[in-house]
């Protein structure tokens, strides 16, 4: 597919004209749009123009950004459903096998996380979402086509590794949505893009329970296609008719390496791994976990998890607002080391009811982190530039928001690696004892050094701490 590049601007934009006559502008005129949904004129700051032409023409953006990533999700982690629609005697892949299934999409989605966000200046965020709309139909077409009893298990891992795309559609997304909206008003902006893509991941879950509660146990897993099949063509529609590039975007190299060397930037990817690398793990892992616990349809209520920690995200940054991201992040690892040893008590005591629950609260806590570390990361830099830290005496407010928001780029993309180091520990033990003990203590232990790593640089009272982190 050939996708065209963002077009350059031959001359400075035309500045808004006086409230006197912007009235009698047309919208077109207002934001300078050229062929293809160009916008020349874009200046959200200027609260004359936001609210003349840029306020609607954001929010039409963030609904059909929001749309798109939240099919994206879905995509990404659908096979977590279809293998629950793959019994062993039927199609002749064991537990191990379906792990080792959910594993690769998990794996290429945090791959193409990076290039996805590079992709918005590159090519234009409406370009991209519609391009990035269609490769979805890529995975889904092959399934279609190849999913049947007696398909290779080779094969089959090709396929699923390609459903990986779906998950660099939250990083182009939130890349787009931020160039949109004023400062002031970025929060909330992408708060509800990211929930809503989230969201995707129960949404998929809930359409199949309904799909086996209206076709019974034996339902063809490839149903799940033909539903999501027609959504990944209305998306790409809706995406090419509705929605904007804006020539404003521009690629900040520069922010990404130098947050690459600093020294905080490991520390939060590392915090962002237990937070939402659980997340999306547990998203892909949580049904074939309760089936190999004995749950005869587990897909009933999978659904929970994933709902609870999307919903609740939010609720993590207003914590992180009033509390501080570190002292929100710190006692929600601490709750999560209390969560994970009632999941593995629950699936050694072989009581699936206490194993669903505690794995649902589980679940909600990796919501609830993915808020709070987030919000840290935007006080790394103010914190810096208060205390005068080597380098930040000479940054401005402006350049402390780029490199915010580089690192908001790279830690999503390590910590969605954390999806993959989910399903490799279950997979392992699976494969070592027959169960996901061993998963269960490693995931305890991480969450403990999480913690540990949390107080030591941000709470522990000593020289050189950042205040109000």
């Amino acid at each position: 597919m050939s996708v065209p590049t963002r077009p350059e601007t031959a001359s400075s934009p035309v500045l808004l004209p006086s409230p006197d006559l912007a009235p009698s502008l047309s919208d077109d005129e207002l934001l300078q749009r050229r062929d293809s949904r160009w916008i020349d004129h874009w200046e959200p700051e200027d609260p004359q123009f936001w609210e003349a032409v840029g306020r609607r023409t954001a929010k039409r953006n963030l609904i059909f950004s929001i749309l798109s990533e939240h099919v994206g999700f879905s995509v990404w982690v659908i096979w977590s459903v279809m293998v629950l629609f793959m019994p062993e005697p039927v199609w002749g892949f064991s537990v191990t096998d379906k792990f080792l299934l959910t594993t690769t999409p998990a794996l290429l989605g945090s791959l193409v996380r990076l290039p996805y966000t590079f992709a918005i200046a590159k090519f234009g965020g409406r370009n991209w979402t519609v391009v990035s709309a269609a490769l979805l139909l890529v995975p889904a077409v092959l399934a279609l086509f190849l999913l049947e009893p007696g398909v290779s298990f080779g094969t089959l891992l090709v396929v699923t590794a390609i459903a990986g795309v779906g998950g660099g559609n939250f990083a182009s997304s939130m890349a787009n949505i931020n160039n949109f909206y004023p400062q002031h008003l970025k929060g909330r902006a992408l708060g509800l893009n990211a929930g809503g893509g989230n969201l995707g991941v129960a949404v998929v879950q809930i359409i199949g329970a309904l799909v086996l509660f209206s076709n019974g146990p034996t339902t063809d897993p490839r149903v799940m296609l033909y539903i999501y099949i027609p959504l990944v063509l209305l998306c790409t529609a809706l995406a090419w008719t509705q929605m904007d590039n804006l020539t404003m975007a521009k690629n900040d190299k520069g922010a990404l390496r130098s947050v690459a060397k600093h020294k905080h930037t490991a520390i939060i990817s590392f915090l962002y791994i237990g937070t939402f690398g659980s997340f999306i793990g547990f998203g892909f892992a949580f049904g074939q976990v309760l089936a190999a616990a004995g749950a005869e349809r587990p897909i009933y209520y999978v659904w929970l998890g994933a709902l609870a920690g999307s919903l609740i995200r939010p609720v993590g940054g207003m914590l992180a607002d009033r509390y501080k991201g570190s002292t929100v992040s710190f006692w929600n690892f601490i709750a999560m080391i209390v969560a994970a040893v009632v999941v593995a008590f629950a699936a050694d005591s072989g009581s699936i009811p206490l194993l669903a629950i505690s794995f649902t609260v589980l679940f909600m806590l990796t919501g609830l982190g993915n808020g709070s570390v987030y919000k840290m990361i935007p006080a790394i830099f103010y914190a810096e530039s208060l205390r005068g830290a080597a380098g930040s005496q000479t940054r401005t407010a402006q350049q402390d928001r780029r490199l915010a928001s580089a690192l908001v780029g790279l830690a999503g993309a390590v910590g969605a690696f954390g999806g993959v180091l989910v399903q490799v520990a279950f997979r392992q033990s699976f494969l070592s004892y027959g169960n996901g003990s061993a998963a269960y203590l490693a995931f305890i232990a991480f969450y403990v050094a999480c913690a540990v790593v949390t107080y030591a640089v941000y709470m522990r009272p000593r020289a050189g701490r950042l205040e109000g982190v």
